[in-house]
């Protein structure tokens, strides 16, 4: 896909949607962490859901370490691998707790040593919380961008610095949601909706048999 044709998707996204964020609900950084770690392998809707329930009773470290680990899987326990996720967030806590003074970390390196925080988690709370370009690489990204050639990788991490160096630079903040949501709601996995998409015009899939 030639650079004229990235500027132009990403002008109709912004335009669509100005001011795009996470579908997941959180009102501090701590509980967006704790929702990003909940989310991996599981959907946005059913982690707010969770979500309701858990952060009225705990939504710091310190209170979630005094939920203690039985009673965090009895919240999230509707919520896929939630035993290894209760585990994680547990001892994420702690590390939180002692060493950052229950603050959440805004380099990648800190929060890539949080149990539960990979490179692409860490990528949501640098984007999100912390409004750094950053590219969180999930399915719907790694799709949208093989798909529609906007950029095709092999793996997640080739996708990520390569929309990184050509989405033009005034889009890259916002770049992340936009994708997402749109791999999310139009070019779904097993049938995209290219008759009603923003960017079919431009859209180098070849295989156009959505509705």
């Amino acid at each position: 896909m030639n650079k004229n044709n990235r500027e132009i998707i990403f002008s109709r996204f912004k335009s669509e949607n100005p001011n795009p964020t996470t579908e997941l609900e959180f009102s501090s950084t701590f509980e967006l962490l704790i929702a990003v770690i909940l989310s991996a392998q599981s959907t946005d809707k059913g982690v707010n859901k969770a979500t309701a329930k858990l952060f009225p009773v705990a939504n710091t470290p310190t209170s979630i370490i005094n939920l203690g680990l039985n009673n965090l899987k009895s919240y999230i326990k509707t919520i896929g691998l939630y035993n290894a996720k209760a585990e994680n967030i547990i001892k994420t806590c702690h590390i939180l707790a002692k060493k950052h003074k229950s603050v959440v970390p805004d380099s990648r390196e800190l929060l890539e040593e949080l149990p539960g925080v990979g490179r692409k988690t860490a990528n949501v709370i640098l984007n999100t919380a912390f409004n750094q370009v950053a590219m969180a690489v999930d399915t719907h990204i790694f799709r949208v961008s093989n798909r529609t050639k906007i950029a095709s990788g092999k793996n997640v991490l080739e996708v990520e610095k390569k929309l990184l160096k050509v989405i033009p630079k005034e889009y890259l903040l916002d770049a992340h949601h936009w994708l997402i949501l749109h791999g999310r709601y139009t070019c779904t996995a097993r049938k995209p909706k290219c008759g009603s998409c923003l960017i079919e015009d431009l859209c180098e899939f070849k295989d156009k048999t959505g509705e």
